[in-house]
This record gives structure tokens, C-alpha cells and sequence, in this order.
């Protein structure tokens, strides 16, 4: 077992930089952030150039490219009932591409990586705000169990390789995301972007009521995602670790606030209706983020006024709305 102790690596501008998933909505985001910051050498390849369920795909890249430094944004992602009704494709796409991925960036020899999880990594009633230290205490969520277990392997592995092999692999859970080229399909939707199409459709189309899922009284954490990858590139240059770091805002709302923020911002003036015969998910989701204030990064994006930039977004491609 090799010493973890180590000095910070920092990335150059023209170190070689490999984004995976650099289409979604996170992986956009950090090939913002990066070029933003100057570096000029980044490395992408979309799913149809690359299928990282593929161990041998991943493996020919790796040995091609050879990137220095790896931000593993890549995941097969979705809301309830995506999760609930199918956790296998759920469970083997993520742990499939997960594990390429990081087996192949200790066996190329990257100097970094970063790994990419989610705070439906801690229990369903972990301690409010849930640190770190937290995970694999007590039982899962069971709507989103399969992801869940399949980003624990991801960041498990990255420690274990750490331990094992010396490698300076890290990962950072951000709580719920949202911002510039969201998903916001009717049903493979997370709750923020499903309640901007909704609200939108409902003031298009004139309805009186929208139907919004649960009672609304889960509180949730949003975190605007260009907001993340100004901390996944703080934390490539100024973090090193096997404990995950957690990436949100530290403050909380319940989902029917938010469900009349979204309606207000929107301009929805119909009523909101309640289906309590559908299930609400984790009560309550606050991570506690004095671990990334401790090492300098904080939030900049309050949700109103990122959500107004989520609604221009939308606006702008409706393409997105079916994906």
C-alpha cells in the first residue's frame, strides 16, 4: 500500500484534459468553466465516437489520447420514476462506464481524476445537513437504490486505487443540479426542469391547474451547475483525498416553494394540485458543505435568479424539451 500523503497536482493550461460527458448538462458546464479559465487542450469524444459501457473502446482511447488529467461527468442519469422503473439499466450502465473509465485512467497513467457522484449516495435519513462522513451508515432511498449503489462503487474504486496503487483520484457529490442544457423530458426529468416545462405548458396551453407529484413538503437543495464546475476545477487544483467532498449551497426548500417560485418566474397565475397518491422520495436532502468552505470555494448563483436562466435556456432550444 503506498504512501497517501502527496503534493497537489495543479493542471497546466495546456495539460491535456479529457471531459467525459461533456454534452450533459455538468460535462457542458466544466468545458465552460475550463475554457473560461484558459485551458486549451481538452479532450471529448460524444457517445456515438465513444460508448463507455465499451471496456475496450475505453481502453483504445486512453492508450490513444492519454490525457493527463480526467473529469468523469458521464452518467446514465434521471428523476423518480425513471430510477424506479428501471434500476437495472440504471445500475449497469452507470457501474459499467464508471468503472472503464477510472480502471483505464490508473492503468494510462493520468495523473488526476475527478469523479462526479450524487447526494442520493447517503442514506434516506442520514443526519440533516449530511456530512461526508456519513455514507454507508444505514439503508438507501429505494426509489433511486440502484444508482445510488453504482456511484458508491465509482468513488469506492477511486479510493481503493488510492490506497492500493498511490493514484490522486478524488470525488465530489453534488446535491440536486440544475442550469444550461438540463434534461427536461416529461418523464426522465429530475424535479426542477420538470416543473419548468410543466409550468410552461400550462401557461401555453391556459390549463387552470397544474398536478404536481407527493404533498410537497420533501425539502431539497439546488446547486446552479456552472456553479459545480467552478468547484470540480477548484477542486482538481487544490484538493487531494479519499473522502468524497460535497458540492451544494447549504440551504434548503420544499418543493411546493419551489413549485410556486417556478410558476411565478414562469409567469403560471393556474392553481397547483397535489397527488399524494405518488411517492415524495427522500424527506429531506441537505448536504453539509463546510468541508469545500473550509478549502476556499463557495456558491454564487441564488436558485431565483438561476432558475430565471434555466427558463431562458429552455426557451431557447425546445429540441431540449424532448430528450
Amino acid at each position: 500500500m503506498k504512501n497517501l500523503h502527496r503534493d497537489l497536482t495543479y493542471m497546466e493550461k495546456n495539460s491535456k484534459i479529457y471531459v467525459a460527458g461533456h454534452r450533459g448538462m455538468v460535462g457542458s458546464a466544466i468545458l465552460r468553466q475550463l475554457r473560461k479559465q484558459g485551458y486549451d487542450n481538452i479532450v471529448t469524444r460524444s457517445h456515438s465516437e465513444l460508448d463507455l459501457t465499451s471496456q475496450q473502446a475505453v481502453n483504445d482511447f486512453f492508450e490513444a489520447e492519454k490525457p493527463e488529467y480526467v473529469f468523469l461527468a458521464a452518467a446514465k442519469v434521471g428523476g423518480i420514476e425513471a430510477n424506479d422503473k428501471h434500476p437495472a439499466d440504471f445500475m449497469y450502465e452507470n457501474m459499467m462506464l464508471e468503472m472503464n473509465v477510472i480502471n483505464a485512467a490508473w492503468r494510462n497513467g493520468c495523473k488526476k481524476l475527478e469523479f462526479l457522484g450524487s447526494s442520493c449516495i447517503y442514506p434516506r435519513l442520514a443526519p440533516q445537513p449530511m456530512p461526508e462522513s456519513c455514507l454507508l451508515t444505514s439503508s438507501l432511498e429505494q426509489t433511486n437504490e440502484a444508482y445510488a449503489l453504482a456511484k458508491i462503487s465509482g468513488l469506492k474504486y477511486c479510493e481503493y486505487l488510492n490506497r492500493q496503487y498511490g493514484t490522486d483520484f478524488i470525488s465530489v457529490m453534488p446535491t440536486n443540479l440544475y442550469g444550461p442544457n438540463d434534461n427536461y423530458h416529461p418523464t426522465h426529468s429530475h424535479v426542477l426542469p420538470a416543473l419548468i416545462r410543466r409550468f410552461h405548458e400550462a401557461k401555453v396551453n391556459g390549463l387552470e391547474e397544474v398536478v404536481c407529484w407527493g404533498d410537497g413538503s420533501p425539502l431539497r437543495e439546488f446547486l446552479f451547475v456552472d456553479d459545480l464546475a467552478d468547484l470540480c476545477v477548484f477542486l482538481m487544483n487544490n484538493y487531494s483525498g479519499n473522502e468524497t467532498v460535497n458540492a451544494g449551497t447549504g440551504k434548503e426548500i420544499t418543493i411546493k416553494e419551489l413549485s410556486e417560485l417556478v410558476a411565478k418566474i414562469i409567469g403560471y397565475e393556474g392553481k397547483i394540485v397535489w397527488d399524494t397518491t405518488k411517492p415524495n422520495g427522500t424527506p429531506r436532502k441537505l448536504l453539509d458543505v463546510s468541508k469545500a468552505t473550509r478549502l476556499g470555494w463557495t456558491y454564487s448563483t441564488e436558485l431565483e435568479n438561476g432558475i430565471r436562466i434555466s427558463y431562458e435556456d429552455f426557451l431557447s432550444n425546445p429540441m431540449r424539451a424532448e430528450r
